[in-house]
């Protein structure tokens, strides 16, 4: 099967230290893929030289066939590439159906067309009944939902998710897990930085472990648990 991504040999200098270091994966088409790691060992600044926010120290960003190195993070969205962020920032001042305009107008200058494309979204999140709601006044979960349904708005073909449940309770996690798998079924191509091993065990394909900045594992989720040098670095113990 043909690949959506190809990430080959990417690092990542900030002077002398290497925040990504020679890591190298690709992703098919409609997958899961889970990247988890210990606190600081380079997932964001991943998802920052993916999606144009950083350029590459080294190595090729491959999306859909087109080298993504130097492209702005507009131009990647474009193209059908979008993250999301660990600190999720709505325009607190719109009410919820703006702020998913404001991602739907990624792709069309009409209004209307906005309009319909962001209210589809907000259904899709199961947040129909809050689009005039003010933002600014969303508890945490929702505020995750709604990020989550204004890149969707941009209609995106790989969507990168950064910690989408952190700070969340059990139950609004369950949610999130289950709009992530409907994503799925969809055919939407997600990769997701998550810290919750056994939400990303539920949710993954395959798993990308990366320690201080390099790759240290790939594989299925059970493939994961069972590398006895992934449990030493980071899950500290076996997940059930």
């Amino acid at each position: 099967m043909a690949t959506i991504l190809d990430i080959k040999h990417v690092s990542k200098f900030f002077g002398g230290l290497a925040a990504n270091s020679d890591v190298s994966f690709s992703m098919e088409p409609g997958m899961i893929m889970g990247l988890i790691g210990p606190n600081g060992a380079g997932k964001t600044t991943l998802f920052n030289c993916i999606t144009g926010f950083y350029p590459p120290s080294r190595g090729d960003v491959m999306f859909k066939g087109v080298r993504m190195n130097g492209l702005q993070p507009n131009q990647v969205c474009h193209l059908g590439m979008v993250r999301t962020w660990q600190k999720v920032r709505p325009l607190a001042k719109m009410t919820v159906l703006d702020n998913v305009m404001v991602g739907a107008l990624a792709r069309t200058a009409s209004l209307k067309v906005a309009r319909d494309v962001a209210m589809a979204q907000l259904e899709v999140v199961r947040m129909t009944r809050k689009a005039s709601f003010l933002a600014g006044g969303l508890p945490i979960g929702e505020r995750k939902k709604l990020e989550v349904a204004r890149v969707l708005a941009t209609q995106p073909e790989l969507l990168l998710l950064d910690e989408v449940m952190g700070g969340l309770n059990p139950a609004e996690s369950e949610e999130i897990i289950q709009l992530i798998l409907d994503l799925r079924k969809r055919g939407l191509t997600q990769m997701v930085i998550e810290h919750d091993m056994k939400a990303i065990m539920r949710i993954s394909d395959r798993i990308v472990v990366l320690n201080s900045g390099e790759k240290l594992a790939e594989g299925a989720p059970q493939e994961i648990v069972n590398n006895k040098a992934v449990v030493a670095a980071y899950l500290g113990e076996e997940v059930a």
